[in-house]
């Protein structure tokens, strides 16, 4: 324990004193995650609003980019890619339309199915917003030694393949 103790170790003393009869060790781990998670979120989200985009906008555009050329994808791709109903994905498209950074077109291959593309200002946007997205990536993991960064990612890879199945595709 670390000298000062921190909301959970407040949280798991109040536990053992109100229920001695379980562990609530776990939340060491699990609350502390939890936490972590929701200020990382933060910066990650502060960073992409700088750039005038949502969590979802920059995700979906980040998805298209990472295509390769020429940076598109279907709708059901893009859902399937970010983890967002295909509802969910009609709206997050057609904002991103409106704004101009990317557009819809008939597939080539086949005339029932619709692409998505990004515009030309749609990469360019996404190429400076992923561009500071990795410097503040880089500047979060800066707090810790890169042995316990590699040992962070090491544990969390053997963790995620525990709890999902791996993707077939970025």
């Amino acid at each position: 324990m670390s000298a000062t103790p921190d909301r959970l170790d407040l949280v798991q003393a109040a536990w053992r004193r109100e229920r001695p009869d379980l562990d609530p060790s776990p939340q060491g781990v699990i609350g502390r995650l939890h936490r972590v998670a929701g200020h990382v979120t933060d910066e990650l989200v502060a960073v992409y609003g700088r750039h005038g985009l949502s969590e979802g906008d920059f995700d979906v555009l980040a998805t298209l980019r990472r295509a390769g050329e020429p940076y598109e994808r279907t709708a059901g791709d893009l859902a399937a890619h970010t983890l967002v109903t295909s509802g969910g994905m009609t709206k997050r498209i057609d904002r991103l339309e409106r704004a101009g950074l990317v557009v819809r077109r008939v597939a080539d291959d086949d005339a029932r199915s619709r692409l998505v593309a990004l515009t030309a200002a749609g990469r360019e946007l996404i190429d400076a917003a992923f561009t500071d997205h990795l410097a503040n990536e880089h500047r979060l993991l800066a707090a810790l030694d890169p042995q316990d960064v590699a040992a962070l990612e090491g544990i969390l890879r053997r963790w995620l393949a525990q709890l999902e199945t791996p993707p077939s595709t970025a």
